[in-house]
């Protein structure tokens, strides 16, 4: 008998009222990651942003006070950028020097990957309509799916209300 790991990947569709280059801005210019990115109540005080096939952003996510506070780290070395249309990336955990580390570290669950690849798409629907499709492959259960699931919503939350305002 032999025991196979499955793979779930996570598709999350979200359509924004704005056009395609202020949906690109949010997620290529530092002081617009550091307004969304994080899940509700996190903030974001470092977005440092190397945004270019081969480059590798750094970026972290604070949690409030009520939930300690903590620092969350990730890389982000992109692998393709098609500028409008498509960023491909691998998402890894690290500290606060880029320097990755295993995610249980951080209190995450155990078999949380260290390293997540992730594909961002871009499509006008109208001059002041974008979709956006993101995938992130690779998690070892629907459980992590399930989490990761909840934050990205919430930071896809944040991401509409700072796109309101542009």
């Amino acid at each position: 008998m032999t025991l196979e790991s499955k793979q779930h990947d996570l598709t999350v569709t979200r359509v924004f009222d704005a056009p395609v280059a202020a949906v690109w801005a949010a997620w290529s210019e530092s002081e617009q990651m550091k307004q969304w990115w994080g899940p509700a109540g996190f903030t974001c005080p470092v977005a440092k942003m190397d945004f270019r096939e081969g480059g590798v952003s750094l970026t972290c996510m604070r949690a409030p006070a009520e939930f300690g506070g903590q620092d969350f780290y990730n890389t982000w070395a992109y692998q393709k950028i098609v500028p409008m249309q498509v960023i491909e990336y691998l998402m890894g955990f690290s500290d606060q020097d880029g320097h990755p580390i295993d995610p249980t570290t951080l209190g995450l669950p155990p078999g949380m990957p260290a390293e997540v690849p992730q594909t961002v798409t871009f499509k006008a629907i109208s001059d002041h309509q974008t979709e956006i499709t993101m995938t992130e492959y690779g998690y070892p259960s629907q459980e992590i799916v399930e989490m990761s699931k909840m934050g990205l919503e919430q930071c896809l939350d944040k991401m509409a209300a700072l796109l309101v305002t542009v």
